[in-house]
Order: structure tokens, then sequence, then C-alpha cells
């Protein structure tokens, strides 16, 4: 892929691109927001149970 190939798809995303509501920007937050918490309770739960099981053996 050439650079002006480059340059004219990234112009072409910039034309189709359009700002998100306040709504839609909250939602994203949200969802963003609700998956890190998730990813961060599993990986406590994971240290959790594997400190009880070094403990144990």
């Amino acid at each position: 892929m050439a650079l002006s190939d480059l340059i004219r798809s990234i112009i072409q995303m910039l034309r189709l691109s359009k700002k998100s509501s306040r709504d839609e920007y909250l939602l994203y937050l949200k969802l963003t927001t609700l998956g890190v918490a998730v990813v961060g309770i599993l990986g406590f739960i994971i240290k959790i149970v594997g400190s009880v099981l070094q403990l144990m053996g």
C-alpha cells in the first residue's frame, strides 16, 4: 500500500466518521467501566484462589 493510498483511505474514513452524541458517549463509558470492573474482579478472585491453594499446599 503506497503512502498516497494510505492518506486517501484516512481521508475517506474521516469523512464517514461522526461525533458521538452525549447519550452514545455515556453508554460507551458505562460499558467500558463495566468491562474494566469485571476483568478486575475476575483477576482478584483468581489471585485469592491462588493464594488459598498456595497456603493449603
